[in-house]
């Protein structure tokens, strides 16, 4: 007989091995209580009780919190080992693949205090290369990842039947991967700016003038709301990542990959970004029957929306023209304007 069986929205929820308490909450509060009941074997002939305990309770007390308490989904344990190798992380990091190099003497000879040296910026995206279907995102020693924009589906609008369908379809594409995927729902500014000015520029060729007068008050709408509003919009990411090398489950193999040269095979890498196109395509042909629209990033689009991943509250938009990290960026001097002035004369 069928029964409903309720599923954990955090599906990689640590199981319970001790009722409520997790296999790491059980070690930190183990630990704790064995170095407290060591210290108290020690002192306990020197310290009073009273006055060991106004030491223990407190630290007790810190550590069940710690080891208990969530902040915004997130143990808070792991918040504060977080904290602690944020606090010791050089500040000063520069993108320097070649290495950094010394500054010049002249120029070392002039500072005023002892500065903190920089050191090499390491991030998991080692570059976005174009693929034949989409942009390839260089993990490094994590393998692939191709980057697609997903469309919304209007759920509550369909019937019972349609939503049925639309169901099924979704569930038809998750029974059918064999490999982890990604689902990434992120808010990102919306700029107007471009619309409003479409739609002043169209508004003059309408046939009525009340399509006119309509289409100016509805940019006019438009400008207000986007001066007295933070605007955002929901953007929908399919992550599907490959690995370029065998996977690991012992630990002396993970020491072994962690000592081995950073060197990632060109045939490795050509099977693995085989394998993206193959998925990508499922993923396309699939999700095309509940009515989501699957589109790759190119190289040029998935830099942008990793920038933006990056830098979240930046007013500038992600955007396929913002140059690239190997671009050259060059302006034009005041001469050669002069100078296109003079010819068109």
């Amino acid at each position: 007989m069928s029964h409903p069986v309720r599923i954990p929205a955090d599906v990689d929820r640590p199981d319970r091995v001790l009722g409520p308490l997790t296999a790491r909450q059980l070690a930190i509060l183990g630990v704790t209580g064995l170095l407290l009941y060591a210290a108290y074997n020690a002192t306990h002939n020197v310290i009073p009780v009273p006055v060991f305990l106004i030491f223990a309770a407190p630290v007790a007390l810190a550590v069940t919190v710690v080891a208990l308490g969530r902040r915004d989904g997130v143990p808070l344990d792991r918040l504060l080992v977080a904290a602690v190798r944020q606090r010791f992380t050089p500040r000063h990091q520069v993108s320097a693949p070649e290495g950094i190099q010394e500054a010049p003497e002249w120029l070392a000879g002039s500072r005023t205090r002892d500065d903190v040296a920089p050191t090499p910026l390491e991030l998991p995206a080692r570059g976005v290369d174009g693929g034949s279907a989409a942009g390839v995102v260089d993990l490094g020693p994590d393998g692939l990842a191709v980057i697609a924009a997903c469309s919304t589906v209007n759920f509550s609008l369909r019937t019972p039947a349609e939503q049925e369908a639309l169901v099924s379809s979704f569930a038809r594409y998750l029974h059918s991967l064999t490999a982890p995927v990604q689902f990434l729902v992120r808010a990102e500014r919306l700029d107007l700016a471009p619309q409003i000015a479409e739609l002043r520029a169209r508004a003059g060729g309408l046939p009525h003038p009340a399509l006119e007068a309509a289409a100016h008050d509805h940019a006019d709408y438009l400008t207000q709301l986007a001066e007295h509003a933070d605007l955002l919009r929901r953007q929908i990411l399919l992550v599907l990542r490959e690995p370029t090398r065998p996977a690991v489950t012992s630990a002396l193999g993970r020491f072994r990959r962690s000592s081995a040269a950073d060197v990632i095979d060109s045939t490795a890498r050509q099977a693995a970004e085989q394998r993206l196109v193959r998925r990508l395509t499922e993923a396309v042909e699939l999700l095309t029957a509940a009515g989501i629209a699957v589109t790759a990033l190119d190289a040029a689009t998935a830099t942008g929306v990793l920038a933006a991943a990056c830098n979240p509250d930046t007013f500038l938009p992600p955007s396929a023209m913002l140059a690239g990290a190997d671009d050259i960026v060059t302006a034009v001097s005041s001469t050669d304007l002069y100078d296109d002035e003079l010819e068109g004369r």
